[in-house]
């Protein structure tokens, strides 16, 4: 069978092993199913943005045209340095979008991808954010109020944890011989006190299986923007990544706009 259009992330399903399916121009693929056989990715040189679908000859913050890049809400400061939101003073590319985004709850997390890191999300994006991260484990460490708030609590806590998740080990499924919730319990002790009001009790920790045959020793990235085309044994997927055999991975997040052709 072959596919072809512009390609957007893969969507999840919290299930035992995670359900991933690509969205290919109005198709969807289920990518689970596939597991085991020989897929075979090209692509063409269109590029069309995410957000107003123009032809672009290069993608910006993973699918969008540089206009967008500098004026959609979706690509604003704040969404890489929540910190930086100031939707909570009524400033914004786009107000609206920014109270459905921004003036919203969000949680601050811990979660294991290899390592143990620090995020943030929005309620909306639970526990889609973990899965996209291929997280194994997340708990939540404290409910704010809006995107700013998040950001403030995020950066006391990179000051003693990682805000970034090791692609190389969590592919490789590195381990983590700690404890989520003694990390958590570390990680409430070091807030300052006007912080520790939005700290959640609550001791629940989300776990996350992968559709995996094999977890590779080394991982080769694939580029397409400089092979065009690759064809090989798909062996497992986790997070955004598509693993095949030999350790070479694909993060198809990373080319969201691309119009590619899926043979299988």
């Amino acid at each position: 069978m072959k596919i072809s259009g512009n390609i957007k992330k893969m969507s999840v399903e919290h299930t035992a092993p995670i359900h991933y399916t690509l969205h290919v121009g109005d198709a969807s693929v289920d990518m689970n199913a596939l597991i085991g056989s020989v897929l075979k990715i090209e692509w063409n040189r269109q590029i069309n943005c995410m957000k107003c679908g123009v032809s672009t000859v290069k993608s910006f913050a993973q699918g969008y045209c540089y206009t967008c890049l500098r004026n959609a809400p979706e690509t604003a400061p704040c969404i890489l340095n929540p910190e930086l939101c100031e939707a909570h003073l009524g400033i914004a590319r786009d107000l609206a979008w920014a109270e459905e985004n921004c003036l919203t709850e969000h949680f601050v997390y811990l979660a294991v991808s290899g390592n143990v890191k620090v995020g943030i999300t929005r309620l909306s994006q639970v526990p889609t954010r973990w899965i996209d991260q291929g997280a194994t484990a997340a708990v939540k460490l404290a409910s704010v109020p809006n995107r700013y708030t998040s950001g403030v609590v995020e950066v006391e806590l990179k000051k003693h944890f990682s805000d970034k998740t090791s692609w190389q080990q969590m592919l490789k499924n590195a381990k983590f011989s700690g404890d989520l919730l003694a990390e958590k319990k570390r990680a409430i002790d070091l807030l300052p006190l006007p912080l520790k009001q939005y700290v959640i009790e609550n001791s629940e920790i989300y776990t996350f299986e992968y559709p995996v045959i094999y977890y590779p020793e080394k991982v080769t990235s694939i580029d397409l923007d400089k092979l065009m085309k690759f064809e090989g044994k798909l062996t497992g997927i986790k997070g955004q990544y598509l693993m095949f055999e030999g350790g070479h991975v694909i993060n198809m997040r990373k080319y969201g706009g691309y119009f590619l052709t899926l043979s299988f």
